[in-house]
């Protein structure tokens, strides 16, 4: 009998902050780890994408179309967003405006029916709750298969950084590892349903 592999889902991770070393993609490492036994896990990298211009969308930015097919041929998509004047930053705002857009007249918007979770850590006492809120209506307006529940929120960044300056979520760190389970589990139910 021949030995059958099982294939893992693919998420991709979508930071909102385009900085290095920023707490939010670290918090998307942290997320990777916790799940690369079932999932491959891949933060997109977008800073090359252009400002949304309808003057240069057809043909589409070789950016754009690179970002496009990553999400094409994810199963999921977990944002990791920080909260900037309570909202999401306006480079995340930007990539969903060229990803919300129709690729052609036969294909249409890439995020749409697409499994989602939202994640956040931020300097402040509110977590990243008021962002979330918003990215939240942004994306079910765009037909994304929102997990709502569990979302994470984490605030007081500075109290979870270690010596070496490296983030270090302590009493938090359950919190995503169970948010990771529940995502893992949503996206997979999908997955099945769809094949």
């Amino acid at each position: 009998m021949a030995d059958v592999k099982k294939s893992k889902i693919k998420i991709v991770a979508i930071v909102g902050s385009l900085r290095k070393d920023s707490l939010n993609r670290q918090l998307a490492l942290k997320a990777g780890e916790l799940i690369s036994d079932r999932a491959d896990f891949e933060i997109l990298d977008y800073a090359d994408v252009p400002m949304m211009n309808e003057d240069i969308e057809f043909p589409a930015p070789a950016a754009v179309a690179r970002v496009r097919e990553k999400i094409k041929s994810a199963d999921g998509v977990w944002f990791f967003t920080p909260e900037y004047n309570h909202f999401f930053p306006g480079v995340l705002k930007n990539l969903i405006d060229w990803l919300s857009r129709p690729v052609s007249d036969d294909e249409g918007n890439v995020l749409e029916r697409v499994p989602a979770a939202i994640s956040g850590i931020s300097l402040g006492m509110g977590g990243t709750g008021i962002a979330q809120d918003h990215l939240v209506t942004l994306i079910s307006f765009l037909n994304m298969d929102v997990m709502n529940s569990p979302r994470l929120t984490i605030p007081n960044a500075m109290k979870l950084i270690d010596e070496s300056g490296k983030l270090s979520l302590g009493g938090s760190y359950p919190f995503l590892e169970k948010q990771a389970n529940a995502f893992v589990e949503f996206v997979s139910e999908r997955a099945r349903r769809n094949k």
